[in-house]
């Protein structure tokens, strides 16, 4: 009393759907972008200067208006910012530590519960590491900054 199974393949017509194959990576175009990235690595210190006052005006707004869905909102969506551009600007140290300032206040449902001593011990950790040019965690005082941050952060959501 055997029951045959039959397998069966659809054909896979995603290639066709989206023009074909994809092609090979050109290292002219990854040339052409690492070049202009460079000529413009001068202004990275200004452009992360930008975005620190940013945080640091959501801040403000938190200490005037109290912390407040929408208040908590724009501090993650500034702590994010800096999450995608420190590698950028040359602070893979500012996106970890924002990487764990946004970990603390992920979950909209919770952010009105984040330590606001906590918070500012984030902010402040970036502001420094950007002061000081500590651009890694290869750093001493970079390293223990970062995991001290993210074991309290840690704690906090656990």
């Amino acid at each position: 009393m055997s029951n045959p199974a039959q397998v069966i393949n659809p054909p896979n017509t995603l290639r066709a759907k989206v023009g074909g194959g994809f092609g090979a990576i050109d290292a002219r175009a990854i040339a052409k972008a690492e070049e202009a990235l460079a000529a413009m690595a001068g202004q990275f210190s200004q452009w992360l200067q930008d975005e620190l006052d940013k945080l640091e005006a959501a801040r403000a707004a938190i200490k005037a208006q109290g912390l407040t869905a929408d208040t908590a909102e724009q501090l993650y969506f500034r702590a994010h910012d800096l999450k995608g551009l420190g590698g950028t600007y040359q602070y893979p140290l500012v996106t970890r530590i924002a990487g764990s300032l946004c970990k603390l206040l992920d979950d909209a449902n919770k952010r009105l519960s984040a330590p606001m001593v906590l918070v500012d011990a984030h902010i402040d950790a970036i502001k420094a590491v950007v002061r000081d040019r500590i651009q890694t965690d290869e750093h001493p005082v970079g390293k223990a900054l970062v995991e001290a941050l993210e074991v309290r952060t840690a704690e906090h959501l656990a």
